[in-house]
């Protein structure tokens, strides 16, 4: 069964594709069928870069438990940025996240 829940996010980051380091611009957040993880669903993530075509993307397929483990690591790594390296409401907004989580 396909969710149909995608979220679309604009970002600053740069990823590592088969010609080298790009701008990610854009990120796509789905849970769908996947291409090649031997799994019937998974959390996907496409970085994509569409001023410089639709070929610039990196995509990642986890299994749902590989993509709750990536967002507490990802949330528990700002968590802990010493004090004035992020925002302290990138910070702040990382602890709560956490909070429910714990």
């Amino acid at each position: 069964m396909c969710t149909y829940q995608t979220e679309h996010l604009s970002l600053r980051a740069s990823a590592k594709g088969p010609s080298g380091w790009f701008r990610a611009e854009e990120t796509t957040v789905y849970f769908d069928h996947p291409v090649d993880l031997p799994e019937e669903h998974s959390l996907n993530v496409d970085f994509l870069a569409p001023s410089q075509g639709a070929s610039t993307r990196v995509a990642l397929e986890l299994d749902a438990a590989s993509a709750l483990a990536l967002a507490r690591g990802i949330l528990t790594s700002l968590a802990k940025v010493p004090e004035g390296l992020v925002p302290e409401e990138v910070a702040g907004a990382a602890r709560a996240a956490l909070a429910p989580l714990a």
